[in-house]
């Protein structure tokens, strides 16, 4: 531990939970709830009337402020308070830790890295929802640099999760227009409106165009449903032994890999008994069940193994080109049929026999070129945006407790940074 780092009581050094909005004080809030946070982000709060609002809506968040989830802290669902709406406010279900003597990018690397949220996982009471108490924090100890040293370490830091962010928001910016451009030809027919059109049974359609079952525009569906590991002689791994990924449902969500800390791995031997077709380039990946329809296109990284609750569908290009599949399996009109088509009462799932019954539109070949083209564009900018967070996450997750232990100083480590920045 350097030399000029001292010791401090957590609680000398931060506010915790220390400003509560009171009925009365404003009409509408912008509400944050434990289901909208992930780790390091949240989703669009639900503006709400603050008469009408849940009780545990009381943490009025400032900006600085870091929040951590203090139910079911291994969850790691925390996020730093930048760029608020106006009257912002969290559920109790959080801690909020507002900064007084410590630089405030510097707290939240602090209290959110993996040694710290252990020690909070160890601190929590209860069994079937196990939380800690704000005391907690409050008494813990800390042991950190002189403040110019903390915005250093935090500037590193935040310039790599920054870029990560940066990196993210292009890529939902290249999936609106993608969706925008595969809508404009292919559900309203915005440059056919002069052209001759027929009936077909989804309504008028370009003449010349076909509706087809997705059995006749697909060349294999990859599906394990009853099958198992240890059926083949194996199982999955929480280590990288093998170094092939084994991805389940839970793992797509909105045309992204998510949740990569419960991803599991798997050795050579059983990845190939398990993947007899491995995925290709423009592969698409669809949830089964729990949840239904979730989806996601393979470009890049193919070496996935498929659980059982996921299609691996790759479309036939002499019929249909693959991103438009893609773009049709993530529509609006794409997924009301995939729910339509879904059975169970607590658990609703799709069969591969009711997935190939869905009807696809399918324009002339000419005219799919010339939209699948910047469709690929597109994807292939989002995938090597993915590639990019990949190594940012891993040198992040590498340097952060190493700097904020002294393990390694600021100064030893700037031009690595830059280098991927």
């Amino acid at each position: 531990m350097p030399q000029n780092w001292k010791t401090y009581r957590l609680g000398d050094l931060i506010e915790v939970n220390s400003n509560n909005i009171r009925k009365g004080e404003v009409d509408w809030i912008n509400y944050i709830d434990i289901k909208s946070v992930g780790t390091g982000f949240y989703e669009a709060p639900k503006r709400l009337i603050l008469e009408d609002a849940p009780s545990r809506a009381r943490r009025l968040l400032q900006e600085g402020d870091t929040v951590i989830s203090s139910v079911r802290p291994n969850l790691k669902s925390f996020f730093y308070s930048q760029n608020l709406r106006d009257n912002t406010v969290a559920s109790t279900g959080f801690a909020v830790l507002t900064p007084k003597h410590i630089d405030s990018r510097f707290l939240y690397y602090l209290t959110t890295n993996d040694i710290y949220i252990d020690f909070l996982v160890k601190s929590c009471t209860g069994s079937a929802y196990p939380a800690f108490s704000s005391n907690v924090i409050v008494d813990s100890e800390v042991t950190i640099p002189p403040l110019p040293e903390q915005i250093a370490i935090a500037s590193i830091l935040s310039a790599l999760d920054d870029k990560i962010e940066l990196n993210l928001q292009m890529n939902k910016t290249q999936e609106e227009m993608a969706m925008a451009l595969y809508k404009h030809w292919f559900v309203d027919f915005g440059p056919f409106q002069n052209s001759e059109f027929v009936d077909s049974e989804l309504g008028m359609i370009p003449e010349g165009w076909e509706v087809k079952l997705l059995d006749e525009v697909v060349e294999l569906i990859i599906d394990h449903r009853g099958k198992t590991p240890k059926k083949l002689g194996g199982d999955w791994s929480v280590t990288p032994d093998g170094c092939f990924q084994a991805i389940s449902a839970k793992n797509i969500k909105s045309g992204k890999i998510v949740k990569p800390d419960t991803i599991k791995f798997l050795g050579k031997k059983l990845f190939y008994k398990w993947m007899k077709d491995p995925l290709k380039n423009k592969d698409i990946l669809l949830t089964s069940e729990a949840p239904i329809g979730e989806y996601y296109f393979i470009l890049n990284k193919t070496d996935y193994c498929l659980s059982q609750r996921l299609f691996g569908i790759r479309a036939n290009p002499r019929v249909l080109h693959p991103e438009l599949l893609y773009c049709f399996l993530s529509s609006t009109y794409g997924q009301q049929q995939l729910f339509g088509r879904g059975s169970g009462s607590t658990v609703q799932g799709i069969k591969q026999s009711e997935l190939r019954k869905l009807n696809i539109i399918v324009p002339s070949m000419e005219q799919q070129i010339e939209v699948a083209k910047t469709l690929f564009e597109y994807y292939t900018l989002m995938r090597n945006n993915d590639d990019e967070n990949q190594t940012l996450t891993t040198l992040r997750d590498t340097l952060l407790p190493k700097l904020i232990s002294g393990e390694v100083r600021v100064k030893d480590i700037k031009q690595t940074v830059a280098q991927v920045l």
